[in-house]
């Protein structure tokens, strides 16, 4: 595959080629949730990673104008989800392609809790429940840094993929 790096300066970059160029790798989908004194929130975070196993660190990117962001900060913890196959309806929930809204997207799906009290889909993949140790801020992304201070999830269950703007079968 070449590349071009004429013009290599970010300007020259639009946001429409960008994102199609973020669909082209393949990642779980993926719900970041939190409980706050609200109630329990959530977002679909396609950007959630693993930082280091030593002490167990997590990180995922959020948009500043995402609602759970403040349950996120006022609770000190969050909720990686890795949702399994058939689990569809939930991306598009937490995904914004419903007209559901703030915890009635609870409504689907068997949710309980682990350590820090964030909501975690009982039938994930798997589950990495974080206290939150530090916020960066960059360009309008929050990226949330998070201890592990607990996991779950069923390792047996196949995972539902997000490429390309859909799902993989």
């Amino acid at each position: 595959m070449g590349t071009d790096n004429t013009g290599a300066g970010n300007a020259d970059i639009d946001i429409g080629s960008f994102w199609k160029a973020i669909s082209q790798r393949a990642v779980g989908a993926t719900v970041v949730t939190a409980r706050s004194s609200a109630g329990p929130a959530g977002f679909l975070g396609l950007s959630a990673t693993h930082v280091c196993a030593n002490p167990p660190t997590m990180l995922v990117s959020i948009d500043t104008r995402t609602s759970a962001l403040g349950a996120i900060r006022e609770s000190g913890h969050f909720a990686i989800n890795y949702l399994p196959k058939g689990a569809e309806n939930v991306v598009d929930l937490f995904g914004g392609k419903t007209d559901v809204k703030g915890a009635d997207r609870f409504e689907v799906g068997r949710w309980g809790m682990l350590a820090t009290g964030a909501p975690v889909y009982q039938d994930a993949v798997g589950v990495m429940d974080c206290r939150l140790e530090e916020t960066l801020e960059r360009h309008g992304t929050i990226i949330a840094l998070g201890t592990v201070v607990a996991i779950g999830g069923d390792a047996d269950a196949a995972p539902l993929v997000y490429f390309r703007s859909g799902y993989l079968s």
